[in-house]
Parts: C-alpha cells; structure tokens; sequence
C-alpha cells in the first residue's frame, strides 16, 4: 500500500489535469460599488453538477453556494474592465473547473429632455415585493394554475430575467412550482395538501442577460389554503371510565378527547359531540357536553347489581356541528363501581354442632352468608362477630378470606358439669362501612343462632380457683400456715382420694401437705434479700386423682410489706445561731406504706422539753426550736420518732447554741465574747453598778474626812473626772494575795507604795494630780480612778489606804451579787 504522502501528490497532480476553464461570465456594473453588493449570479451547476469547495481569486469578492457574486469592501473600478475567476472543486471525484468574470462599467444613459406635453410620471408601488401568494389546498386546477407574478422597476430600462430556487421548485417537493423566465409569472403544476406542506418560501432573482442583478434576491411566500378535508379523530379507539353507584346527577364521570388536522381556530376544527347510542337502551344515564367532551352522571339511580356497566357510541363533528361537516364516531364504556348499598344475610337463621369438654382451639361450625355486591369487594367481604352467649370468651369466630364463611373455634375448655349446652348469637357486618342507597330504607344486621352441646368427657381434678393469691406478711416465722389450695373432681365435686405435690424447680417458698392441701412457709420471707425483691412468686401444684388423672393450679404468694425497721433521724448535729432559726428534722423509715410516713416527733427529756419545743412540718418532717429564755449553750436533745405503724426510734439530736451570726463562726463550742469577755446575766450586771457606785460613794467620803484634818482639803469638781474602768476580775485574783509581794517605801514623796509578783504585775497608789489603781495582766489593762487633787498639794498620809481595807469591804459583797446574778465567769 502506497504511502499517504505520494498519494496525495497523486491526487493533487490528477486535479490539476482535470482542471479546466468552464466559461466566461460578464457583469455590468456602476463604476462605484459599494461592500455587500450584489455584482450578479452565476449558475454555478452549469459548470460543475457538485462543487464541494467554492473560492474567488480576488478577495474583493465572495461567492455564495447559489451562484451570487457579492464585494466584500467598497470598490471603484480603476479602469473600465475588471476580472477574476471562480474556482469550483469536486473532491471526491477529482475534478476543478474554473470560471473566468469579468466586470464592465456599464455606459450612462442620456437623459431625455422633458418638454412641457409630457405627462408628468407619478411614483407607483414597487413590483418586486408582492404580498404572498395564496393557493387552495386540494385545488382542482386548471394546471399550470398561475397563483402570482413578480416584476422589477428595472425591466423598464433593462431586459430582465426571472428565475427562482427553494422548496417546490429545486427542492422537495420538486417541480410543484415554476417561474417564467421573461414575465415572472409563477405557476403550480399539482394541487397541494396544507397539512404536508402548510406553505412555501421560494427566493426569486432578477437579472439581466449579462448575469447582473439590479434586485436583491426576493423571498416569497406561497401560503396554502386549508380546505375541511380532514375529519376528525378520537385520541382513543375505547375510553373507560369508571363511576361509583349511586352516584349523584351532576358527578363527572370522564372527559373524551378527539382532534383534527385541518387548520387549527377555524370551523374546520371547531367540534362538537354528542351521544348517538346508550346500550342497554334503557333511559340514559349519562349526559355529553357538547363542547368539552365531558361525560357526566344523569340518572340518579345507578344500580351496579342491575347493569354493571354503560357503552355509549358518541360521535364528533367538525364545522361546529354543522350536519355539513365531517364527523367520526367513538366507543365509551362506563363501568358501575360497587358500594356496600347490600346487607349480608344468613343462609340459615338457625345451627346446631358439637364439642367435647375442655377441648381447646377447635373448629366448631361454618356459617355462610349472601351478599348481592362485587364479590371480593370491601363491600361484600364479611365480618362476623358473637353478639351474645360469650361472656366468658370461650368462643371466637373468624372470616374464611377464601369462602366468605365464618369458622366458629373454642378457644376456651368447656366444662359439661356447667353447663351442657351453650346457645350463641352471631351476627354480620362488611368490611366497609353500608351505604343507604337513595329512595331505600335502612336495613337491620342480620343475625342467627348457634346451639353448642357440650359432650361429657372423664377429667381430671380441678382446683378452685386455678389461680389462688396467698398474701404473707414480711419476715413471719417458719412454718407459718398461710391458707389452704384443694382441687375437686369434677365428675363427683369432692376432694376424697386427691393428693397434692409442688414441681421441683420453683421459688422454695412455700410447701402444700400432699392430703389436705395446707400451705406454709419454708422459709422466712423478707423483701430485701435476693429473689424476695419482687415481692411474688407464681408456683404451680399438681393434684393427682385415685386414677392418676392430673389437673394443676397455681398459687401466687406475695409478701406483704411489714414494719421491721425503725425510723430515724438523718441528721443529728446542728449549730443555732443567735437569730435562732428553727432546725429542720428529717426522718426516714427503710419500711413500706402504711409502716412509714407520716412520723410523729417527741423530746423524751422533761427538762429540755421545757426549753425546746417541735412543730409540725410534712409528714416527714418536724421543726426544733428553742424558747426564749434557753441560754447559749451546747445541748443534747433525745428525739422519739413514731412511724404510722407505732414503731418508736430513739434518737439524739445534738444541737449548739451559738451566740453567732454564721454557723461557720462556731467551732463546736458555744462562742465567748472576744478578748476573754465573760458572759453575764441581768442580775450580775446589776450588781456591778451597785458595787460600783457604793465603791465610789466611800471614796469620796474618806477623801472628804482627809481634807478636814491637818491640810484641811477640799475637794474639788475634778473628782467627777475619776471613772471606774470595766474589769474582767470582779474581786482581788490571786496574785494580790501572794506572799511574794514587795512592799515599797511607806513615803508620801515616794508616791505611795507598790506589789511585785512573778508575774510582774503591779498595784500602785500615787499622789501628785492624779491617783490610779492599776492592773496589769496579759494583754488587759483596768484602772480605777482617785479623787484628783489640786496641782502639786502633798498628801498626807492618812489618805494612804491599803490594799487589804479595801478588799476587805468590797469583795464579800461583789461576791455575793454575783451568786445572786447567777453569772458565769471564765477566763480566758
């Protein structure tokens, strides 16, 4: 196989060979010619049948697929002839032609002189642009018919040449139409259907012998005329529509659709319908509007178990009904859809059938039953239901889905000793709900009797009641008698010759005597430990008859909930401070209603129940209080709380009584006064001030005894300055008394004297303008206050008092008033 390359060197060599000059076109133009004008039209097809590749040599320029020669830009021909060629090529076939052009300056006319006689030319409508042409569908000739004519204004200057190319003249459907060369006329051969061919666009051309084209190339248009040659259809051979019965005038039941071909919003499709025929031809029951085809419900009594379906025969006419127009025929069919407009009814009022005792889950019957609607329908599917006789639910009955019977079942053993026949009332409904037809009566269920007889059969022993519930108290002793559980023989109704037994495998709870059937516990029942939390157990007994026939009950034990735990005091300790806010007490109880809440609070000790008192919260809860007059302090209140069951616990509530204003402020200990203040009653108070005063009532009168002797003094108001200073030791403590005390010079100008312990604390009376008591202990600092002399007078020393004197007189009475105040004293 050739390489590509030398075949196509090959092929190109051929081309060349075979390309020839075709002819020589001239073209008379203006010698100014403007860009995307028309120069003239080339039949190109003359030349070469099938050019694939068209060009122009000169790219002024361009030539179209139909021949047309067009400038690409403005042109001015230079000189008075212009030429170029037209290249065509078959590429498949290998062949090029060649078309030589040429343009021409075309001469200028010497216009006419006009004289006066002339008739003055007035501007008349140009011939080249025709309205369309209109041409009859399935026109019946003559042919050629001619249907329009197309003239140029230049064909008074020019010879002019008419041609034309599109569809119906070059193209399909070809031949249909033709121009004539010199008078333009346009002609039809055949006639045409619009609804193949609704109209025709054809381009015609105008030009001169030499080939140039004073027109722009003409697009007209051949409309054709509809003509009522088609009569319309049904979009369906058979429409189906379905309609429930009884169904009311007016409900609309479908809507058929037909069409026509012909031109669309004219009478030729304007339709109409109407019913022709009804079969069965009974009184019609549907109407047809005329206009939209819609089919609706005209009788009021469709009866679906009477004629379960309609076919009509409608017909569509175009021309808006008019008896000349064209007209097709259609097939409806209405189906009647069922309603329950049926009661269902018993075949039989009366049955009769047979069971042997204590059979279970056995069919018993069938009844069946006649309905007049849709077999297989809701309206016809039966539900049955015992209306009577069935209390104890012994019977059942059910839907056969396949028959529509009823399948009466016992699901329940029959007793014959009972009962030796049982009568049942059955009745019927459907599925779906009953619809009362128009013009009908309300109908009543339909209902029949079933007579069941019970066949004796030899049983076993039957306790009574098959379920026993043994109620026990919670934690009883073992061996306690809880009841007693017997079985009978249904056949005599005695106990005689039964013997009773528990199943291994069961809660070993209790035990039954294998003769009389008593019940005791065999253990201690207590619902805190393990399977006891449920609180029952269900155990089955066996009773066994003298021929080994078995019958079996059950005993349901259940422990009764009982008052074993104590209720307490969840929380005992508590700090009460100074405002005294009443403490919540809270108590739980680990028993169940009715051992537990609600709880009643005592306080067990006479003398704080004197001080303290409780209140009534909730039926869990009680308030602690103190009275008024309880002093601070740390107490330990023994709290009896009794549950609803009279179960009494004793508990102890300790509560300090703070003088606080936060609990936090309380360590446990009632709370002192700070810097080692003592706490003192009323009556301590009030005798401090008492002592107080009568201290200062005697100094004053020994100091006023001392001014009347050899200084003869005189007191003077400086004596109210002298305050007695609050102390936190009511009378000399013990370090005045110690022996170890070093007396001072006994001199006025030494300025009295002084004690030393060795706990360096001192007790000085000086003369000057001042005298003090002073004691020094610890961080503490008393003074008590002399009578103040005048500036830098000596004393004598008749005012010198000892410590003793004054002791002496004051601490039998401090002493005293204290015990009467009943005052407290620490130090800290």
């Amino acid at each position: 196989m050739a390489p590509a390359a030398p075949r196509l060197i090959l092929g190109l060599l051929v081309l060349s060979l075979c390309c020839e000059a075709c002819k020589k076109v001239i073209f008379h133009v203006p010698s100014e010619l403007e860009a995307d004008t028309l120069v003239g039209r080339v039949d190109l097809k003359e030349c070469l049948q099938s050019a694939e590749f068209i060009s122009s040599s000169d790219g002024n320029f361009k030539v179209l697929e139909d021949g047309s020669v067009y400038t690409t830009s403005a042109l001015s021909l230079s000189a008075e002839k212009k030429t170029f060629t037209i290249l065509l090529k078959d590429i498949q076939e290998q062949v090029q032609k060649k078309i030589h052009v040429s343009l021409v300056e075309e001469q200028k006319k010497t216009p006419k002189t006009r004289h006066a006689r002339d008739t003055v030319l007035k501007r008349t409508k140009r011939r080249w642009g025709p309205i369309p042409s209109v041409m009859i569908e399935n026109s019946l000739g003559p042919f050629p018919l001619q249907i329009q004519q197309v003239q140029s204004d230049t064909a008074q200057n020019y010879t002019i040449y008419y041609s034309a190319t599109g569809p119906g003249i070059d193209q399909d459907p070809k031949g249909l139409f033709y121009i004539e060369r010199e008078t333009g006329n346009i002609f039809a051969t055949r006639a045409v259907d619009r609804e193949q061919y609704p109209s025709f666009q054809i381009i015609c051309f105008a030009t001169t012998p030499d080939g140039y084209s004073p027109e722009v190339p003409l697009v007209h248009t051949i409309r054709i005329e509809d003509d009522n040659d088609n009569a319309p259809y049904f979009t369906q051979d058979l429409f189906e529509f379905c309609v429930p019965e009884n169904s009311k005038p007016g409900v609309v039941v479908g809507k058929v659709i037909a069409e026509d071909r012909d031109e669309p919003y004219t009478l030729h499709t304007t339709l109409k319908y109407r019913i022709v025929s009804q079969t069965p031809p009974i009184t019609p029951a549907f109407s047809l509007h005329g206009d939209t085809g819609v089919i609706s419900v005209l009788l009021p009594q469709l009866d679906r178990e009477l004629v379960p379906s309609y076919t009509l025969l409608v017909e569509v006419r175009d021309m808006a009904g008019q008896p000349f127009g064209l007209c097709t025929t259609g097939t409806v069919v209405v189906k009647i859809e069922d309603t329950n407009d049926n009661a269902p009814s018993f075949k039989q009022l009366q049955y009769e059938t047979r069971v042997e005792e204590n059979r279970v889950n056995v069919e018993i019957l069938r009844v069946s039953v006649v309905d007049l609607d849709e077999p297989g329908s809701p309206g016809s599917g039966a539900v049955y239901e015992i209306i009577r006789g069935n209390d104890d639910q012994a019977f059942e009955i059910t839907t056969d889905k396949n028959t529509n019977e009823g399948i009466l079942c016992v699901v329940k053993g029959l007793d014959y000793e009972t009962a030796k026949q049982r009568v049942l009332v059955i009745g019927v409904n459907n599925e779906a709900p009953y619809l009362l037809a128009p013009h009908s009566q309300q109908l009543s269920q339909s209902t029949s009797s079933v007579t069941v007889h019970v066949l004796d059969v030899d049983e076993g022993p039957v306790f009574k009641p098959c379920l026993l519930r043994l109620d026990v108290k919670e934690c009883e002793d073992i061996g306690t008698a809880i009841g007693r559980y017997v079985a009978e023989d249904p056949e005599t109704g005695n106990s005689e010759g039964i013997r009773y037994r528990i199943p291994p495998g069961q809660c070993n709870w209790i035990n039954i005597d294998d003769r009389s059937g008593e019940v005791r516990t065999v253990r201690v029942l207590d619902r805190d430990i393990g399977e006891m939390r449920r609180g029952q157990c269900n155990i089955t007994v066996l009773a066994i008859d003298r021929n080994g026939k078995t019958g079996t009950g059950t005993i349901q034990v259940c422990i009764v909930p009982g008052n074993k735990n104590f209720p307490r005091i969840t929380q005992t300790d508590y700090i009460m401070c100074r405002d005294r806010k009443p403490i919540c007490l809270t108590a739980e109880d680990g028993d169940e209603a009715p051992y537990s809440a609600p709880f009643v609070y005592r306080i067990s000790d006479r003398n704080l129940a004197s001080m303290w008192k409780l209140t009534p919260h909730d039926g869990n809860s009680w308030y602690l209080s103190p009275k008024s007059d309880t002093p601070y302090g740390i107490y330990e209140i023994p709290v009896s709380v009794t549950d609803n069951g009279g179960k009494i616990g004793e508990n102890v509530v300790r509560v300090n009584l703070c003088d606080c204003v936060t609990p936090t402020e309380c360590d446990g200990r009632t709370r002192q006064l700070s810097g080692g203040n003592v706490t003192l009653g009323l009556w301590a108070i009030l005798a401090m001030i008492l002592g107080s005063l009568l201290l200062l009532l005697i100094l004053i009168t020994i100091c006023g005894c001392c001014g009347a002797g050899v200084m003869h003094r005189q007191v003077t108001d400086d004596c109210a300055n002298h305050n007695l200073i609050i102390s936190n030791t009511e009378a000399p403590g013990e370090e005045v008394m110690d022996h170890n005390i070093i007396p001072l010079q006994n001199t006025c100008d030494q300025g009295g004297y002084g004690v030393k312990t060795g706990e360096q604390q001192t007790f000085e009376m000086v003369k000057g303008r001042g005298h003090t008591l002073e004691s020094v202990k610890g961080g503490g600092h008393q003074t008590l206050g002399s009578v103040k002399e005048g500036g830098g007078q000596p004393m004598m020393d008749t005012c010198r008092y000892s410590y003793s004197e004054w002791h002496n007189f004051t601490h039998p009475r401090l002493g005293e008033e204290s015990i009467r105040g009943h005052t407290l004293i620490k130090n800290n």
